[in-house]
């Protein structure tokens, strides 16, 4: 930020987009208050993306437990009414998520009381249901309450559950809110496996929508942008570890997903929309345990670490999901800007045949892609090169023509959508590799029949459509190679002759010419994933003789000729996969065997094995792939 107004001047906010963090979150999860069994002020943090103990925050305005818990985008996070010993209180207090310290008083809820549950979208955060100690008998509400996040000031009615219920839970996406099991009666008694839903930006009472696999009281829950999670809680034979999910899109019975690493009621959930968090709860003693898993894959959770102090019945926020749609930024959208981490995959191979789709994610967001646009015509087997507004597809096999193709299609980053024709490669063929600096495309290391190649190189000028223009010739002829550069130079490296090569050969982009030896990689390879910053050039997987798919990891300093080194390994060994960047991290994607859809990244400066990342939208191998901030692109 500019100034201590919190006000952004357009060099702020350009440099925000550009580097995908405007008004995005920091991936941050926070445990806030709770019981030891007796009330505490403790506030943790965790990054979700990196596993360990969490560490101090700050604390509450005062000792709290049984309160309900959001936060607003990534500046506050709520902590709405609870227990605070001996009474039930009905304020609510926020804290800076900057910054840390004590929270400070913001409104009050429309009623005393605790066991409440909750979910919000960027702007309104709706809770659910409350349970408070009165004479004669205690009292519970089906109350739904709103609030509007960006003001201070009290909550307002909603509408009404159809099931009075306490202590369930609450997740949903951007546009729903649901309400997921919890007592039906103020003993604790009833359970309930009640699912049901609203409409975030209209007031209203809920509907049900479908029924959990289990009825459970003191659950927690976490949801990704298709799917919420009901996790823990107890039952009418004890507490459980069970997580179940439910779609969010089409109402229908839950099913089981997977088993955390202990049984236990009255946790925290949070999330980022790729990975569930599970925090603390009881035994029935109080536990400091942190649990996680990853949402897009049914299994059991693993540890992430500890809380700094044992306790249940927390309030938990998070600042990159919990219904805060960050997807504007990485979709096309009026908030894209040049070279802001945008990936392209283009075509391929996935089971059932070839494909003409255009999948997107953003490199500096974690998480799955999704679907784009698509290409004029299937294609697979094609290369890659991209300037900072538009990606390229070039050549390839496609079975809809059943030939081998000289088609160059581009399509622009900044607007959902298909491909067009730009022009013409030279030679048709396909397993090429491609790479690019600010104003050309280079081509090279062709198949152009069955087992024949040559040696030609050709590129072209990506601001203006037209056919490509001879450039030289490679050192020796080859395809099946990968490719990637710096703003200077780009380099071939390794392919098939038709036998294994491990030849790198290298350019100077702004100057047509012959390719000069650069040197060799670590052995004989060919179909690996290809990636780079301005420095660092880097290949992941590919076959090698036998054949056998590799996970080898390697790289070169791209300003200065030598051979490969070791850089670490893939999280699997793959062949077919593909490779894109930005200046700081490198993502694989894809291959074979198998048809895989895994995301996997590293970050190009220092050396070390590859991290899950997420999911493509289907497994694919032979595609091409390429971002608005690759290598050649990166100053």
């Amino acid at each position: 930020m500019s100034n201590s107004n919190n006000i952004w001047n357009i060099k702020d906010s350009y440099n925000q987009r550009r580097a995908n963090t405007w008004s995005r979150g920091s991936n941050r999860s926070w445990t806030a208050g709770g019981n030891t069994p007796g009330n505490t002020a403790v506030v943790d943090v965790v990054s979700i993306l990196s596993t360990g103990n969490a560490v101090d925050f700050g604390d509450l305005a005062t000792h709290v437990g049984n309160a309900a818990g959001m936060a607003a985008n990534s500046t506050r996070g709520f902590t709405m009414a609870g227990e605070a010993a001996p009474a039930y209180y009905q304020k609510i207090t926020a804290m800076t998520l900057a910054s840390g310290g004590v929270s400070s008083e913001y409104g009050n809820m429309t009623q005393t009381g605790g066991a409440r549950y909750s979910h919000n979208n960027n702007t309104r955060a709706l809770t659910f249901g409350a349970y408070t100690p009165v004479t004669p008998s205690p009292y519970m509400s089906n109350t739904i309450d709103s609030m509007t996040m960006a003001s201070a000031g009290n909550v307002v009615d909603f509408g009404d559950m159809a099931q009075a219920r306490v202590n369930g839970c609450g997740y949903g996406n951007s546009t729903k809110a649901f309400s997921a099991g919890g007592s039906t009666n103020p003993s604790n008694s009833g359970y309930s496996n009640a699912l049901e839903v609203v409409t975030i930006a209209s007031t209203g009472n809920s509907v049900d929508y479908a029924d959990l696999a289990e009825e459970t009281i003191g659950n927690s829950g976490c949801s990704s942008t298709t799917s919420g999670y009901v996790m823990t809680g107890s039952t009418g034979s004890g507490n459980t570890a069970t997580v179940l999910h439910n779609d969010l899109s089409s109402g229908g019975a839950g099913s089981e997903f997977g088993d955390l690493s202990q049984a236990r009621d009255r946790s925290t959930g949070t999330d980022n929309s790729v990975i569930g968090v599970n925090s603390g709860g009881r035994t029935p003693s109080s536990v400091n345990t942190i649990d996680f898993f990853t949402m897009a894959t049914t299994g059991n959770g693993s540890d992430f670490g500890d809380l700094t102090q044992a306790r249940f019945y927390s309030a938990g926020f998070d600042d990159s999901n919990s219904g805060l749609d960050y997807s504007d930024i990485q979709r096309p959208s009026v908030n894209y800007m040049p070279g802001s981490g945008r990936v392209l995959m283009l075509g391929g191979n996935r089971a059932g045949g070839d494909r003409n789709t255009i999948d997107m994610y953003n490199i500096n967001t974690f998480g799955n892609s999704f679907d784009f646009g698509d290409l004029v015509t299937i294609t697979d087997d094609n290369g890659s090169c991209a300037s900072l507004i538009k990606a390229f597809s070039l050549g390839g096999n496609s079975a809809a023509v059943s030939s081998f193709m000289n088609y160059i299609q581009q399509v622009y980053f900044a607007s959902q959508g298909n491909a067009s024709d730009y022009g013409d490669l030279i030679t048709a063929g396909k397993d090429n590799a491609g790479f690019n600096n600010t104003t050309r495309g280079v081509n090279g290391c062709v198949q152009v029949s069955p087992g024949a190649t040559n040696n030609s190189i050709d590129y072209i000028t990506m601001a203006t459509n037209g056919n490509a223009t001879d450039f030289g010739n490679l050192t020796v002829a080859r395809f099946h190679a990968s490719g990637f550069s710096s703003p200077v130079r780009g380099l071939f490296v390794g392919g098939e002759t038709p036998s294994f090569s491990n030849v790198i050969d290298y350019i100077t982009i702004a100057s047509a010419g012959d390719a000069t030896d650069f040197g060799d990689c670590l052995s004989a390879t060919s179909r690996s994933g290809g990636l780079a910053s301005s420095v660092r050039g880097i290949m992941g997987g590919g076959l090698v003789s036998g054949p056998s798919e590799i996970n080898v990891i390697a790289y070169v300093t791209i300003a200065s000729t030598g051979n490969m080194t070791d850089f670490g390994d893939l999280t699997a060994t793959l062949d077919e996969l593909e490779g894109s960047s930005t200046s700081v991290r490198g993502c694989f994607m894809g291959g074979n065997p198998g048809y895989v859809n895994t995301i996997q990244y590293i970050t190009i400066a220092s050396t070390g094995n590859a991290a899950d990342f997420g999911d493509m939208t289907e497994g694919s191998s032979g595609f091409a792939a390429c971002s608005d901030s690759n290598g050649g692109l990166q100053a």
